[in-house]
């Protein structure tokens, strides 16, 4: 997009940039976290977990976290 931060008109926008936005809104409105980065500590956390053999059943999951099943 521009480098300006200024509201612009859709009208300002070129064919790219205006695709480019959609694109942007559908990512944002699909995956809220789309763009984020992991912080290195719970790549490695989750890393450690798809490793692990230990599984915890969904019912004590949702147990914990106070939901019904």
């Amino acid at each position: 997009m521009h480098e300006n931060k200024e509201i612009e008109k859709v009208s300002d926008m070129t064919v790219s940039e205006l695709k480019q936005l959609i694109r942007d809104t559908l990512y944002e409105i699909i995956d809220p976290d789309h763009g984020l980065e992991l912080r290195p500590e719970m790549e490695e956390a989750l890393r450690k977990s798809i490793e692990s053999r230990e599984r915890i059943p969904v019912e004590k999951v949702a147990e914990e976290l106070g939901l019904k099943w």
